[in-house]
């Protein structure tokens, strides 16, 4: 199923994520990614590009061979940014919910669902703290609490702040991250 040649050892970047790793493993439909610090990620093969050449940020790369990079280059229609600027500061929405994640949950159990959220949950706070956006509000919505209960134990690993987002804006199923940048530079 593999059409772009990535094999075991390649070093990739993950398209629309800060991520960037070794690759470990690859099966029919999913390559897993082990990053720097040790995390395994699965992703969709067309997601990721081969890094020949080491770089700081994928951006710099002009000349990669990658239908689907193309693919969203060449779209006219500006995507929603994720980022709203509200009195000059910037705030990450999130929305958790699972089908704005993946296309299909089939062949996914509930742990399956809740892993790939608190994934996607932390790559979003890690990317926020690096490049130091101060909020993020997660949108996971009420349910039976699991996914709050389990987002709040994600985010008390990290030196953030975490509340229930404005009933007004989000109803009851969001939660807001503040996060503490350090100012010393």
């Amino acid at each position: 199923m593999l059409r772009k040649g990535i094999k075991i050892g390649n070093k990739v970047a993950v398209l629309d994520d800060v991520l960037k790793g070794e690759v470990t493993a690859i099966s029919k439909d999913f390559v897993s990614i082990r990053t720097l610090d040790g995390m395994i990620f699965n992703f969709k093969e067309k997601e990721l590009v081969v890094i020949e050449t080491e770089q700081h940020e994928l951006t710099k790369y002009s000349n990669i061979n990658n239908d689907f990079l193309k693919e969203k280059i060449d779209q006219s229609k500006p995507k929603k940014n994720l980022f709203k600027k509200q009195n000059k500061e910037v705030i990450i929405e999130v929305d958790l919910h699972i089908n704005q994640l993946t296309k299909s949950v089939k062949g996914m159990d509930n742990y399956d669902m809740l892993n790939l959220q608190l994934d996607t949950a932390k790559r979003k706070v890690e990317f926020a703290i690096q490049k130091r956006v101060s909020k993020i509000v997660f949108i996971h919505g009420v349910g039976e609490g699991v996914l709050k209960s389990e987002l709040q134990a994600l985010l008390n690993k990290y030196t953030v702040k975490h509340y229930d987002a404005s009933y007004k804006k989000y109803g009851l199923g969001a939660t807001e991250v503040y996060i503490f940048q350090n100012t010393v530079s």
